[in-house]
């Protein structure tokens, strides 16, 4: 097993290489232990089934994703954002199946529209990482999965209601579609008078950075929109020189770069590891943007930090960076006009 996935990571190039790196993820326990350098029991203990610790959400770890990870340590933060676990399976109270009520703001299919300016399009309904924290593991993809006559509807909604500012492509991962598909997706957009930004929320940069490619390139620099990617990463671990490269490449297509990051027990609840974050992103040309409070999603409460932690960290992670590079600790609260700030300044020190 360790032999072909190291094949298919040396012989794949930058152009070409995305669609076979997805393909030939991980997906096994028993090939993530061999690839780990680890007891496959320390994975998945005896007499226990890979299906019994996914409740329901299937493992998928990119081959450059898992390359990051260090071998032999079971405790590493990158091998504990992926790796499926039986305090999947503990009920909590208060961690629902939608804890954001996307269903509520859900008007057509395809179309998220939870806030007054920008509304959300679920552009694919594929990620290439499952990250075992995610808030939409249990979204209703099924229903907002349209096929390219349907998404006219939500271009006619987008139309309608010229206090729409920004698009917002996410998923899933938008990326995970064609670029012929998301090249069309703008355009469309491109030619509604009031849209002024495309934003894409995407891990694709960083789980698989040849995603990052001609044809990708090629729509972002000829559409006429601002265009913002928002990466999503968490440890500075998960940045290495193909990320870096990647990045570099977006940047010369005129995208401006934002982090939003996860606030998760054992991955990177210190202030140490964040501030060494918010650096390495600087460095490689992305700021910071958001912290986030987990969402009380069903089966992740293992990864949940109490309010009052966060504060805590918050506040030391303050007094070791430059306010431009503090993210803003936020929350997702259902039903109000934006994300929830829970802190900007704490102990005199503003952001």
């Amino acid at each position: 097993m360790i032999t072909r996935f190291n094949h298919q990571l040396n012989k794949t190039l930058p152009e070409e290489s995305w669609k076979k790196l997805l393909a030939s993820g991980i997906q096994n326990l028993h090939e993530l232990a061999s690839f780990l350098n680890l007891d496959a029991n320390a994975l998945l203990p005896e007499g226990t089934q890979q299906r019994d610790l996914e409740a329901g959400f299937m493992t998928r770890i990119p081959l450059p994703y898992a390359s990051r990870i260090k071998k032999g340590d079971l405790h590493d933060p990158l091998l504990r954002q992926v790796l499926p676990s039986l305090y999947e399976q503990q009920s909590a109270t208060g961690f629902v199946a939608d804890p954001l009520d996307e269903a509520h703001f859900n008007p057509i299919n395809g179309l998220l529209h939870k806030y007054a300016s920008r509304a959300l399009l679920v552009a694919s309904s594929a990620c290439p990482v499952h990250c075992r924290y995610c808030f939409r593991r249990h979204f209703g993809y099924t229903d907002n999965n349209p096929g390219k006559e349907r998404w006219a509807q939500v271009f006619d909604y987008l139309r309608a209601d010229t206090g729409i500012n920004e698009a917002i492509l996410s998923g899933g991962d938008p990326l995970s579609a064609p670029d012929s598909h998301l090249a069309w997706m703008a355009e469309q957009l491109a030619s509604i008078p009031h849209i002024r930004r495309l934003r894409i929320h995407t891990r694709f940069p960083v789980v698989i950075p040849q995603r990052v490619n001609a044809e990708l390139l090629d729509w972002l620099q000829a559409l006429s929109l601002q265009k913002v990617v928002v990466l999503h990463i968490n440890h500075p671990a998960e940045i290495d020189g193909q990320v870096i490269h990647a990045l570099n490449r977006l940047k010369a297509a005129n995208v401006t770069l934002l982090n939003q990051s996860v606030l998760l027990k054992g991955v990177n609840d210190s202030a140490e590891v964040l501030a060494e974050l918010s650096e390495a992103l600087f460095a490689a040309g992305v700021l910071p943007y958001y912290l986030h409070l987990t969402d009380k999603v069903a089966n992740t409460a293992h990864f949940d930090i109490q309010e009052a932690e966060a504060l805590t960290i918050f506040g030391q992670l303050q007094a070791l960076l430059p306010g431009f590079l503090v993210p803003k600790l936020v929350r997702e609260i259902p039903n109000r006009a934006s994300k929830t700030i829970i802190a900007t300044e704490i102990g005199g020190a503003y952001s």
